[in-house]
C-alpha cells in the first residue's frame, strides 16, 4: 500500500484567508445566515453577495469573538501554525456603529484561540476598492492602533484602480504597515503592476494571471514578491474551469514564489492534499510550498526558524498510511 506523509501534520503558514468565509455552518445557521460556503459562483458579485449573508448575522462581541476562536482550532487541526488572516473590520464597525467593537472582538478571540491551540494569529485589515477612501482611512487608523494588526490591502472588484487610495497607501507604507493587495485574480496583470507601484505590494494575493506579461512575470521573479495562490477557491469562483487547468505548476515552473492558500473557501489540508492528487507534488514539493508560505509571512524571524525546523522534521520523519 502507498504511503505517504500526513499533510495535516505538515506545519504551515496560511497567509490569504477572510475570517468572514471560514464561519463554520452549524456557527453561521446559529447566527441566522447560510448553512455553508456556497459555490461555485457563476461572477465574483453573486460570490460576495453569498458572503455578505454571512457578515451581516455578524452583530455582537461575542460573535465575532467566537468565530475567531473557531478559527483557530480549524486552522490547528489543518496544520496551520501562523495565519494572517484577513477581516474587514472598518466595514463592521461602520455596520454597527461601533468603529473598534469587531475588530477588538476578533482579537480577543484569536489571542484566546492562541493559547487553548498553539497557532499564532496576525490580522490583515482589508478593503473594497468599491468603498471609500475615508472609509479606508479609518482601515489604516486601526491597522496602527493594535500590535496584533500588521497590515491592510485593498480587495474586491479589480477594475477599480488603486488611485484613489495613493494619500492612504503612502501614509500606510511610511508608518511601516505591511501593504497586501487582490490583483491578478479577475483583472489582468495591469492590476498587477498598479498594486506594486501604487500600491507599494508587499505580497500579490491571488496574481495568477501575471502569466499573461513575460515582463512581468520576469520582473516578479527578479524581485521574489509572493503570490498568496488559492487554487480552489480559483475554481469555485469561475477564475479557472477546474484544477486540472489551474495554472499552479506553471507558476512554479516560471521561477515565481508561491504559496498555497484557501481565500476561506476550503480547508489548508485540504488544498494540500489536492496538490498532492491533481498536480503529482511529492511531499518534497508539498514541504516547499509551506517553507515559501512561512518565508513568505511577515512572521517574527525566532517563529519562522521554528517552523522551518518542523517542515524538515516532518519531511525526515516516517511516513503514515494515505487514506485516499
Amino acid at each position: 500500500m502507498l504511503t505517504v506523509r500526513d499533510v495535516r501534520l505538515l506545519p504551515k503558514a496560511h497567509l490569504h484567508v477572510h475570517l468572514e468565509s471560514t464561519v463554520r455552518p452549524e456557527t453561521s445557521r446559529e447566527f441566522g445566515g447560510p448553512g455553508g460556503r456556497g459555490g461555485p459562483f457563476a461572477t465574483f458579485r453573486e460570490f460576495a453577495d453569498h458572503r455578505a449573508l454571512t457578515r451581516g448575522r455578524l452583530r455582537t462581541a461575542e460573535h465575532f469573538r467566537r468565530v475567531a476562536l473557531e478559527f483557530c482550532e480549524d486552522e490547528a487541526a489543518q496544520g496551520t501554525r501562523y495565519a494572517e488572516v484577513s477581516f474587514t473590520a472598518a466595514s463592521h464597525g461602520e455596520r454597527l456603529g461601533a468603529p473598534e467593537m469587531p475588530l477588538e472582538a476578533v482579537l480577543d478571540g484569536l489571542a484566546e484561540g492562541s493559547r487553548r491551540y498553539g497557532i499564532e494569529c496576525r490580522v490583515l485589515l482589508d478593503h473594497s476598492r468599491r468603498r471609500s477612501v475615508e472609509r479606508f482611512w479609518q482601515t489604516l487608523k486601526l491597522a496602527t492602533r493594535y500590535e496584533a494588526v500588521i497590515g491592510i490591502g485593498l480587495a474586491g472588484d479589480e477594475s477599480h484602480p488603486l488611485a484613489p487610495f495613493a494619500e492612504v497607501l503612502d501614509a500606510a507604507r511610511d508608518a511601516g504597515v505591511h501593504l497586501v493587495h487582490h490583483a491578478g485574480e479577475f483583472g489582468g496583470p495591469e492590476s498587477i503592476r498598479d498594486a506594486l507601484v501604487a500600491g507599494h505590494a508587499e505580497r500579490i494575493g491571488h496574481g495568477v494571471r501575471v502569466l499573461e506579461d513575460d515582463a512581468l512575470v520576469a520582473e516578479m521573479g527578479e524581485r521574489g514578491v509572493p503570490l498568496e495562490v488559492c487554487p480552489t477557491s480559483n475554481v469555485l469562483l469561475g477564475v479557472v474551469p477546474s484544477l486540472a487547468e489551474h495554472p499552479l505548476r506553471r507558476l512554479r515552473e516560471a521561477g515565481l514564489a508561491v504559496t498555497l492558500n484557501t481565500d476561506g473557501e476550503t480547508d489548508l489540508a485540504e488544498e494540500y492534499a489536492r496538490a498532492r492528487e491533481v498536480f503529482g507534488y511529492g511531499d518534497a514539493e508539498l514541504a516547499g510550498f509551506a517553507r515559501a508560505s512561512i518565508d513568505a509571512s511577515f512572521a517574527e524571524e525566532e517563529l519562522k526558524v521554528g517552523m522551518r525546523a518542523g517542515v524538515d522534521a516532518w519531511l525526515a520523519g516516517a511516513v503514515g498510511a494515505a487514506n485516499r
